[in-house]
């Protein structure tokens, strides 16, 4: 039975998470920003407990030393959540975080992350402040989908990320101040986790020098889906925990990969995209609502990451990818 998504649409906007309740309003029903309606969840959003929290724990960046990636309870994944949720650095607790964030821009253009590679992988065992593709795209998300604009530094490190990509995509790239220390792959291959995240930033900016560049990444995504059973790359693969859903998005997985896809109009009518979509749609329950398969456990208070449950949130997440991708069954 095809749940019509007018009564799916309903359920968010009866949930109790007023992040959920905004982001329908606006994306799913489209309602303008100024309306009473929008108005009201975000303001409940903004001061709902655990946005709150969340907002404490990005304003103490850089918090700790970054040693891996898919540390799902450091502050820049709290930081891209509340991008996700649609807050803006004029929202209060915000505005420092984003000046530390911006006080720490590379001579290429990167913004920088407290990081600390021990010496067994090739690192100094120090923290010091450097760059990798796998988390200076997110700062940059970060700063664009909070609203900063594509100030002068904002635009050096677009175009540092657009100059970054090569003709299979972005490849595992890091500071020139690390060496030629790389990930687990062959250095020619290209590092999907690091097309994610750049597209992710891409897809904020109108600089349309990156089109050529965004065209490259997305085919990159693509082609690995289409050649999924024959191929990692960097340890990436796309198996059967690449296709539970989960978020927040941090590392990856179909949701991250789907989400980031969807917002590239020229993938909606590929049938690797499709695909993709299908494997999603694939999971929803009987009433079209999608329940957690994996979760952060840092993030364990969240409807997101529970497994017994529909999630209003990754609902919704779904939904606005169905739609953006037109579609959503009517």
């Amino acid at each position: 039975m095809v749940i019509p998504v007018d009564d799916r649409v309903d359920w968010l906007l009866t949930s109790h998470e007023p992040w959920t309740r905004y982001r329908a309003l606006v994306d799913l029903r489209e309602l303008p920003e100024n309306s009473a309606e929008v108005e009201a969840a975000r303001n409940e959003m903004l001061n709902h407990p655990q946005v709150q929290l969340l907002i404490e724990d990005a304003s103490g960046w850089p918090g700790y030393a970054l040693k891996r990636h898919n540390d799902a309870k450091h502050p820049i994944y709290k930081l891209s959540t509340l991008a996700d949720f649609g807050l803006k650095v004029t929202d209060e607790g915000l505005h420092e975080v984003v000046k530390a964030i911006l006080s720490h821009q590379s001579p290429e253009g990167a913004f920088e992350s407290l990081i600390l590679i021990p010496k067994a992988f090739g690192g100094s065992g120090q923290e010091s402040w450097s760059w990798f593709l796998c988390d200076s795209p997110t700062l940059l998300y970060g700063l664009l989908a909070l609203g900063l604009g594509e100030t002068g530094s904002i635009q050096r490190a677009v175009n540092h990320l657009i100059g970054l990509v090569e003709e299979n995509g972005w490849r595992c790239s890091a500071s020139p101040d690390l060496g030629k220390f790389k990930g687990p792959g062959k250095r020619s291959d290209p590092c999907p986790i690091a097309n994610v995240y750049a597209l992710k930033a891409l897809s904020q900016t109108k600089n349309t020098n990156g089109k050529h560049a965004a065209h490259t990444g997305t085919e990159m995504l693509l082609n690995h889906w289409q050649i999924r059973r024959e191929k990692k790359f960097y340890l990436f693969g796309m198996g059967t925990d690449f296709s539970k859903l989960k978020y927040p998005f941090v590392w990856y997985d179909i949701l991250h990969v789907v989400d980031v896809l969807s917002r590239f109009p020229w993938v909606h009518s590929d049938p690797r995209f499709i695909e993709m979509v299908e494997t999603i749609t694939a999971q929803a329950d009987s009433q079209g609502r999608y329940t957690a398969s994996s979760m952060y456990r840092a993030w364990k208070d969240w409807s997101f990451a529970d497994k017994k449950h529909p999630s209003p949130w990754i609902t919704f997440l779904v939904l606005r990818i169905q739609k953006r991708a037109g579609l959503v069954l009517q």
